[in-house]
């Protein structure tokens, strides 16, 4: 299990040494973010593993964030649930996007029209995070909602957030993703598909996704940069076996470039 330790937070080193850092503010969100899809609860000890800190430490904050209405405590099983305060923090996220509200619409006529998944994410830390997402008629599609997180460097979403980035911050963000990599081998192949993401963006306008991220599934990603210079990933997908790379190559990527090019020019 990866932990969510310190130098995780990617602008750590510098908000250290700034002095309105405020720590205990920074391993109480930790605790909320340890919790992850598919996790219907969690104890301290658990949470201590994920987070790093120290099992005190998280009880004190544990209880704390269920005294605030974050989390939900079990007495019959000494579990923690995230609480209602979250989804009301969330809600009010989305609710303040703006280009959330005017991608959707482009999203879903791309969806139907050529019965893929479509959708719109963000980036956190090390991965993205769904926004918005359109499904097309099929009964098959990607089993992703939106708060789903996938990861930035494997998949086409992350892949074309990645291009559109200045180098120097790309690079920056590469060195974080090798320190949680498992291997020098598993990093190679991560650098050598972000890379070669950057050359089909320039080139092309996208990039793919072919069994990267999961042998059974395949997705074109075309960066969004909205006006406020915020950068978006646009994703184009489905199953392996209903969507080839012939198809997101000469259908899908090039109609999500232009749905890209709509949702910027309607801000």
């Amino acid at each position: 299990m990866q932990k969510i330790s310190d130098h995780d937070i990617l602008e750590l080193e510098e908000a250290i040494k700034d002095r309105r850092f405020v720590t205990a503010l920074a391993r109480g969100l930790d605790v909320l973010r340890c919790f992850k899809s598919g996790d219907i609860s969690l104890g301290n000890l658990e949470i201590a593993k994920r987070t790093g800190l120290p099992k005190p430490t998280i009880s004190r904050l544990t209880y704390t964030l269920t005294q605030l209405g974050y989390l939900t405590y079990s007495a019959k099983h000494g579990t923690y649930q995230l609480g209602s305060g979250v989804l009301s923090l969330g809600y009010a996220m989305l609710s303040g996007l703006s280009i959330r509200e005017r991608a959707r619409p482009y999203l879903q006529e791309l969806s139907n029209e050529l019965d893929v998944t479509v959708a719109l994410g963000g980036r956190d830390r090390m991965e993205m995070v769904y926004l918005e997402v359109c499904r097309g008629p099929a009964a098959v599609t990607l089993t992703i909602d939106v708060g789903t997180r996938i990861p930035l460097a494997s998949t086409a979403m992350g892949r074309a957030l990645l291009a559109a980035l200045p180098p120097g911050e790309r690079e920056f963000l590469m060195q974080h993703i090798k320190k949680r990599t498992e291997s020098p081998e598993e990093y190679l192949a991560l650098e050598t598909g972000v890379e070669k993401s950057v050359r089909d963006v320039a080139d092309h306008g996208f990039c793919l996704s072919v069994g990267n991220w999961r042998p059974d599934v395949n997705a074109v990603g075309v960066p969004l940069v909205a006006h406020d210079q915020n950068v978006y990933g646009l994703i184009c997908g489905g199953p392996a076996f209903r969507v080839s790379a012939d198809m997101l190559k000469k259908k899908c990527g090039p109609r999500l470039v232009e749905l890209a090019k709509k949702i910027t020019v309607s801000a």
